[in-house]
């Protein structure tokens, strides 16, 4: 697989960290079609499961994005581990 590139510096990024872990969030409120996404409103959303992936860097502007996810969630907010799972992770994506 082709690794990512910055299509404002012109360079690749470098991975920074494998194993990245994120929880992706679950809207729990009614948006009306209001957006709701990312840091917009995030009292609006709970933890739901827990992936890992690959941080990667642009070595030139430094800005990172998160690529490489599993084929399945390390975890789900049903199961045992969930909350330790979900304490070892460094953000909460608040997008479906």
């Amino acid at each position: 697989m082709p690794k990512p590139a910055c299509l404002k510096c012109k360079c690749f990024y470098r991975p920074e960290k494998n194993g990245f872990r994120i929880i992706e969030g679950m809207p729990i409120c009614d948006y009306n079609g209001e957006n709701i996404r990312g840091n917009n409103k995030p009292e609006c959303w709970k933890p739901y499961k827990v992936w890992e992936a690959d941080l990667w860097e642009c070595p030139e502007c430094h800005h990172q994005l998160i690529t490489g996810f599993g084929m399945r969630p390390l975890s789900e907010h049903y199961k045992d581990d969930f909350e330790k799972l979900s304490a070892t992770a460094k953000v909460q994506i608040n997008d479906c």
